[in-house]
């Protein structure tokens, strides 16, 4: 069993800051990548930032997030950060974590996804 558990989301003023994190834990053989998505009322879930477990293609981030969030990821505690700064109202959303790996007891990646975490920034 996989789990992957995100924390971190709340409430702020527009310009402020937030720093979400998500925790995969569970029978993991290997961690491939992992990002942040994120779903506002009525939208479709989108892209936020994403990053290479070990090495690969580094992080990548929508335009629209691009110099003020910041994915990081510790790998030794399988946990992923994105680090929100300059936030607006536009980025309220329910974020959710999202993995590709390889769990134990089956021969290929598949994605998980968290629960989500709400993210409500006030004008």
């Amino acid at each position: 069993q996989v789990q992957l558990v995100e924390s971190g989301g709340g409430l702020v003023q527009a310009g402020g800051s937030l720093r979400l994190s998500c925790v995969a834990s569970g029978m993991i053989v290997s961690i491939n990548s992992m990002g942040w998505y994120r779903q506002a009322p009525g939208k479709q879930r989108e892209l936020v930032a994403t990053i290479s477990w070990n090495g690969g293609i580094g992080a990548r981030y929508a335009d629209s997030v691009q110099g003020r969030f910041t994915i990081s990821k510790d790998n030794g505690k399988n946990t992923l950060y994105l680090q929100m700064s300059s936030l607006k109202p536009e980025d309220t959303a329910v974020y959710y974590c999202h993995a590709e790996l390889l769990p134990y007891g089956l021969g290929y990646n598949r994605d998980y996804w968290g629960q989500g975490t709400q993210v409500t920034v006030s004008s």
